[in-house]
C-alpha cells in the first residue's frame, strides 16, 4: 500500500459526512450560524473532536483486525446490547441512503424541471456501480470528489470573504446570548455525524495499512471537515440576514456574484449527496451480505432496486424523529469507547 493510502481514508471520511444537509449549510447555520462569532469557536471544537475520533476509531479498527462497526460494538457492549444498536444503525443506514436518491430527485425537478424519478434513478444507477467495485470503489469516487468539493465550497466562500470584508461588530450582533450553548451544539453535531463514520470507518479496512496511517487519515478527514465548515459558516455569516431563513443557504451565496452560480452549486449538492449515499449504501450492503450469504452483485442491485420505490414516499418525518436518537446512541457509543481508553488502556480488548 502507497504512503498516501491516509489521503484516501480521509477522503471516505470526509464524503460519508458531507451530505445534503452540510453542503446546503442548512447543517452548519443550524448547529453553528445562530451562534454568531462563537459559531466559529463551535466549529474548531467541532473540527478537534472529528480528528480526534475519526483517529481513534480507524487506529482500534486496525489494531483489532476490525473489520465492521457491528465487530467493534460487540468489544464494547456485548452481543445482546450491541444487537439493538446495530438494528437502529441498519435503520440509519438505510433511511439515509433512501433520503440522498429523494434529495438528486429533488435537484433535477426543481433545479433543472427534470421529473424527480429520473433524479432518483440516476442516483441509484450512480450507486449501484460503485457498490458492485466495493471499497476500491468508494475509495475511488471520494478521492476524485471530495478535492473538488473541497476546492469549490473554498472558492465560493473566499468570493464573499473577499468582497465582502469581515465585520466583527456585524457579526457579534447575530447571538445576544452569552452562554456557552454552542459548545452543546458542536459536540451534539459531532455525535450526529459519528455514526455513518463510524459505520464507514471499520469498513475500510483494507485501506488502513498501518496504525500511522490510520491516525493520519483520521485527522487530515477532521482538518477537511473543518475547512469545509468555516468556508461555508464565514459567507453565512457575513450574509446572515439574507440567508438565515433559506432552506438551503449555500445556493443563495453560490450565486452572489453570478447568477449561475447556483446551477454550478446545485451540482455540487448532488455530489454531496452522492458520496453520502455511497458511504451509507456500501455500510447496509457491507453488514446485511454475511446475513443473506448472496451475490454482492445480486445484493447490490435488490438494495438499489427496493430504494427507488422507498425513496419516492419521503423520509423527512422519519429523519427528524431518527437523527436525535442516533445522536445520543453514538455519544454513548464515544463515552463507553473512551472510559474503555482511559481504565483498560485501548478501546477494545
Amino acid at each position: 500500500m502507497k504512503d498516501n493510502s491516509y489521503i484516501k481514508i480521509a477522503s471516505i471520511y470526509v464524503g460519508t459526512i458531507i451530505g445534503a444537509g452540510f453542503a446546503s449549510g442548512q447543517e452548519i447555520m443550524n448547529f453553528f450560524g445562530k451562534f454568531g462569532v462563537n459559531g466559529l469557536i463551535g466549529i474548531i471544537i467541532a473540527t478537534s473532536l472529528f480528528c480526534l475520533i475519526g483517529s481513534i476509531i480507524l487506529s482500534a479498527a486496525h489494531t483489532n483486525n476490525i473489520y465492521s462497526y457491528n465487530q467493534l460494538l460487540e468489544k464494547i457492549f456485548g452481543k445482546s446490547i450491541s444487537k439493538v444498536i446495530d438494528f437502529l444503525i441498519i435503520l440509519f443506514l438505510i433511511a439515509g441512503y433512501c433520503i440522498m436518491l429523494a434529495g438528486s430527485g429533488a435537484i433535477f425537478q426543481e433545479q433543472y424541471n427534470i421529473d424527480a424519478n429520473i433524479g432518483i434513478l440516476f442516483m441509484a444507477i450512480a450507486t449501484f456501480i460503485t457498490f458492485i467495485f466495493s471499497v476500491k470503489g468508494l475509495s475511488t469516487v471520494n478521492t476524485v470528489i471530495v478535492p473538488f468539493l473541497l476546492i469549490s465550497i473554498v472558492y465560493i466562500g473566499s468570493n464573499v470573504i473577499l468582497h465582502e470584508g469581515i465585520n466583527i461588530n456585524v457579526l457579534n450582533h447575530i447571538n445576544t446570548s452569552n452562554d456557552y450553548k454552542f459548545i452543546i451544539s458542536s459536540v451534539t453535531y459531532v455525535g450526529y455525524n459519528m455514526i455513518p463514520a463510524l459505520v464507514i470507518l471499520t469498513s475500510v479496512g483494507s485501506l488502513v495499512d498501518s496504525k500511522k496511517n490510520a491516525i493520519k487519515g483520521g485527522i487530515l478527514g477532521g482538518l477537511f471537515l473543518g475547512i469545509l465548515a468555516l468556508f461555508i459558516l464565514m459567507p453565512s455569516l457575513i450574509l446572515y440576514n439574507d440567508i438565515s431563513t433559506l432552506e438551503l443557504p449555500m445556493l443563495n451565496i453560490s450565486s452572489y456574484s453570478n447568477y449561475r452560480g447556483k446551477y454550478l452549486y446545485s451540482i455540487i449538492l448532488w455530489f454531496a449527496m452522492f458520496t453520502t449515499a455511497i458511504g451509507n449504501g456500501f455500510g447496509i450492503i457491507t453488514r446485511i451480505k454475511p446475513i443473506f450469504n448472496i451475490d454482492q452483485k445480486k445484493l447490490c442491485f435488490l438494495f438499489c432496486v427496493i430504494s427507488i420505490f422507498l425513496a419516492k414516499f419521503g423520509f423527512s418525518n422519519l429523519i427528524m424523529i431518527l437523527y436525535p436518537i442516533f445522536g445520543y446512541i453514538s455519544f454513548l457509543i464515544i463515552i463507553c469507547a473512551f472510559l474503555k481508553l482511559v481504565f483498560k488502556g485501548s478501546i477494545v480488548r
